[in-house]
């Protein structure tokens, strides 16, 4: 178990923390409204604001813990105080610093754990704002996002806290401790007229000090926001103090000369004597405000467009949700090929239109519907109070088809289209988060069907999301405990059925489902974030196991190994092939990359120079599934291939199908002219192979030969002998 360390300014943040009068058996009331809500925004049976002392923790407020392990030492929230934002641990069991902690081996079961600091106004960590789980799962930014939000929330009560605290000091006599403060402060009665001031406060409102006694506070603020104050004072009177009464916000201060500045009130009262006195300390927050007010512009709004933001959508479907009446549409809406006009017309003429989408669906929305840029090309429109669905998608289609209109840009006519997903609550959801992201997923969908086109939410979609997340959780736990294996084909050489190599195929020794083919798992490994691992392993396992065989006899035999297009996006793909190479000390000619069209057309430069590298060092290119795309003519003449992998689908009916062999004999030919060598997949007969063999094909792979097979059975096949100690093993 990984201890948390101890910050450099820990004295100093242990004072901090005392000065708000929190301990184990003084938790803030004020604070469960914080916990709830976050509980119920990420559904999570377990959230807690955690205070950080010396050696132990203790809540100032908790939802769903029974019994509490107070040694700092275990705490997840000693870690995340020192956590420069939200720290995630999406599955405990999973994360070196945790998966031997009590709390995640004892019966606490804590497996998922999201916390983020409270800091003080002298930036010192307090504690921690959590939310935990006994299951995993996953975190996305907009989730941080919002936990970030309640954090703050979390923060103005605890100093509202050290406000209460610090009335202490503000009850000794006035003139030892507010004469010479420089902040404004005034002593009045339960009339509300002065007592005392200080020379700050009289010289906030324009008056000498001596005015000050006597003058009703009244009269240092307009009319219209005189009723507030007497109001407070009035309910501070039956009560006896400030505590649950609301202060007035947004009051405006009035000096002598009649101009008005923005006003910042803090309220406290006490008796003396048996009678209240009240304290009032005063603020000219005229330039605050309005920094905070162009801050709060610049955070909420998209800076290209002047639509409202991402952050700015999810706030405004929340008022919506909780603070409305619970109706509400979300469309999200996103521009069908937009990567293409950046890249072909450039970035300035991309930004034109999207301000000029943004203005187009800000016109069909209407004024009181909230329209948001949330990413590059994709936007959203909250209709509030709406929860008609036919209503909803003739809006989606209205936009989609004004959006379809040609957009003029420096001389340009550019065409877009977009697709758009709606959802609806409450029918389809009650929370903020789910809403959104039910149309975000009936967005996907619409996409899938091929774009230009609207889809409302069903909820299908949100159980193939769930399935597709605990799937990815499975593939993070298959790449962690190892249960990929390499099964390999052999390729044999069709003149006269000689062994020359093998393509190395993975595949998923799952737990529960037994064996799985690349089909079940290989587009969700992919497209996922661990296709660039699973593939590193994939050439480090494949290039150790050609290495034994070339050891043991097989001197000419080359590996192939599929690659997965992030391999070319992370690190150095030439250097990495390389560096496996020497660590299993095999020749540059033992092996073969294969790579599909895909690949090339998705990150085509990138590929191109990375496989150039290879080439010119000596390893082998394949071309995947040659024949099946629309671009595999014109990329022979650019990439630096070896060999072309004739395609199954050709293959399997070229002794009935004229045409499928034209295609072969084709590829045969333009493969002579470039000096490639060449390869056929998916050979079943021996018709087959004859037919192949008289067309000059040199090699083939396929169920004629043998299906994929584990290292074992490959052995026994081809007669590999293994020393007698690999044999014991």
């Amino acid at each position: 178990m990984r201890c948390p360390s101890i910050p450099n300014d820990e004295s100093e943040r242990l004072a901090a923390l005392a000065s708000y009068g929190l301990g184990p058996d003084r938790p803030l009331p004020s604070l469960d409204s914080v916990v709830q809500i976050a509980c119920r925004v990420f559904g999570t049976p377990v959230a807690a604001v955690n205070m950080i002392g010396s050696e132990h923790v203790f809540l100032a407020a908790q939802i769903g813990i029974d019994v509490l392990d107070p040694r700092r030492d275990v705490s997840f929230c000693g870690h995340a105080i020192n956590y420069d934002g939200v720290m995630v641990v999406n599955d405990s069991r999973l994360d070196e610093r945790f998966h031997d902690n009590p709390l995640v081996t004892g019966s606490a079961n804590l497996r998922f754990y999201a916390g983020v600091r409270l800091l003080a106004p002298s930036g010192h960590a307090l504690g921690v704002l959590c939310v935990i789980d006994g299951k995993p799962r996953a975190f996305s930014e907009d989730d941080c996002e919002q936990l970030r939000e309640l954090a703050r929330m979390a923060v103005d009560r605890l100093e509202l806290r050290r406000l209460e605290i610090s009335t202490e000091v503000s009850r000794r006599p006035f003139d030892a401790f507010a004469r010479n403060s420089p902040t404004a402060i005034i002593w009045f009665d339960v009339d509300r007229r002065v007592v005392r001031w200080n020379q700050a406060a009289a010289m906030l409102h324009g008056y000498a000090i001596e005015d000050g006694p006597g003058m009703l506070m009244d009269d240092l603020m307009p009319e219209t926001d005189r009723p507030a104050l007497q109001q407070a004072v009035a309910q501070a009177r039956i009560d006896g103090s400030f505590d649950a009464i609301p202060i007035p916000e947004n009051l405006t201060g009035l000096r002598r000369d009649g101009s008005r500045f923005e006003l910042g009130l803090s309220l406290f009262c006490w008796k003396e004597n048996g009678a209240l006195i009240f304290n009032a300390h005063l603020q000219d927050v005229t330039e605050q405000k309005r920094k905070a007010g162009e801050l709060h512009r610049m955070a909420t709004t998209d800076l290209l467009t002047g639509l409202a933001n991402r952050v700015c959508l999810y706030r405004a479907v929340e008022d919506s949700l909780v603070e409305g009446d619970g109706e509400a549409t979300v469309l999200m809406l996103d521009l069908d090929g937009f990567k293409d006009i950046n890249d072909t017309l450039g970035h300035a003429v991309g930004d034109s239109i999207l301000c000029e989408v943004a203005r187009r669906l800000a016109a069909v929305a209407g004024p009181h519907s909230l329209c948001a840029r949330i990413g590059g090309d994709e936007f959203a429109v909250l209709l509030r109070s709406v929860a008609d669905l036919e209503q909803a998608q003739v809006l989606a289609d209205r936009m989609i088809a004004l959006v379809s209109r040609p957009i003029v840009v420096d001389q340009h006519e550019v065409r877009v289209s977009a697709s758009c997903g709606v959802a609806a609550a409450p029918g389809h959801a009650h929370e903020p988060v789910a809403l959104i992201g039910g149309a975000d997923l009936a967005l996907f969908q619409a996409k899938r069907r091929g774009g230009g086109q609207s889809f409302v939410f069903i909820p299908a979609l949100r159980m193939e999301a769930e399935a597709r997340h605990l799937y990815g959780l499975e593939l993070h736990r298959a790449v962690q405990e190892g249960e990929f294996v390499l099964f390999y084909q052999p390729q044999i050489r069709l003149s006269d059925g000689i062994l020359t190599g093998a393509e190395a195929l993975i595949r998923w020794r799952h737990p529960k489902r037994g064996l799985l083919s690349p089909a079940a798992f290989l587009p969700a490994l992919e497209q996922g974030p661990l296709a660039a691992i699973a593939g590193a392993w994939v050439l480090e396992e494949a290039c150790a196991q050609a290495a034994q065989w070339r050891r043991l006899g097989m001197s000419n035999f080359h590996m192939g190994v599929n690659l997965f297009g992030a391999q070319f996006l992370v690190d150095d793909l030439a250097s990495d092939v390389a560096a496996a190479l020497s660590r299993h000390g095999l020749p540059p000619d033992a092996l073969e990359l294969e790579i599909t069209e895909n690949i090339v057309l998705d990150h085509d430069e990138q590929v191109l120079q990375s496989l150039r590298r290879l080439r010119d060092g000596g390893v082998g290119v394949a071309f995947d599934d040659f024949g099946t795309g629309y671009a595999s003519l014109s990329l022979l003449k650019r990439y630096p291939l070896s060999r072309i992998k004739i395609d199954r689908s050709f293959v399997q009916d070229m002794l009935d199908s004229p045409q499928d062999r034209a295609v072969i004999d084709a590829v045969l030919s333009m493969a002579n002219a470039f000096s490639l060598e060449t390869i056929a997949e998916g050979v079943e007969t021996d018709a087959q192979r004859r037919a192949l063999g008289e067309a000059g094909c040199m090699e083939g792979q396929g169920y004629l030969f043998s299906r994929p097979l584990p290292v074992q059975e490959f052995n026994r096949m081809f007669g590999v002998e293994l020393p007698v100690a690999s044999r014991c093993a």
